[in-house]
């Protein structure tokens, strides 16, 4: 398994370094964004598309990585909650297993006698 994940993860790279390659040009393109509203008027410097696919990326990133240790600890709460209720239950059930012998006697002929009624 670790072997197949090495040569998909090389498989991967090449494709990203193939589109960049072929794409060079158009994302090395300089655009500059605008906002253009009632109460604000601001226009950014020249980027490039490299610098702003990277930055996005990034954010994605950040993102995503945010959710990842929320999700994370909400399952170790979780895990934690299972563990508890998990070792209730254990003791509980030793419990019911350690319970003394009654010291009546039953014979069989009760145990019969009482089923045939």
């Amino acid at each position: 398994m670790k072997h197949l994940r090495f040569i998909l993860a090389i498989i991967l790279m090449l494709f990203v370094v193939i589109i960049i390659v072929q794409n060079h040009g158009a994302m090395s393109e300089q655009v500059a964004f605008k906002i253009d509203l009632r109460f604000i008027k601001y226009t950014t410097s020249a980027m490039s598309l490299y610098f702003i696919v990277t930055i996005a990326f990034l954010f994605g990133v950040l993102v995503i990585g945010f959710y990842g240790i929320i999700e994370r600890f909400r399952l170790k709460r979780e895990i934690k909650s299972l563990v508890s209720a998990t070792r209730e239950k254990d003791k509980e059930l030793n419990s019911l297993r350690n319970l003394p012998i009654t010291s009546e006697d039953v014979s069989p002929s009760q145990v019969d006698t009482n089923e045939e009624e």
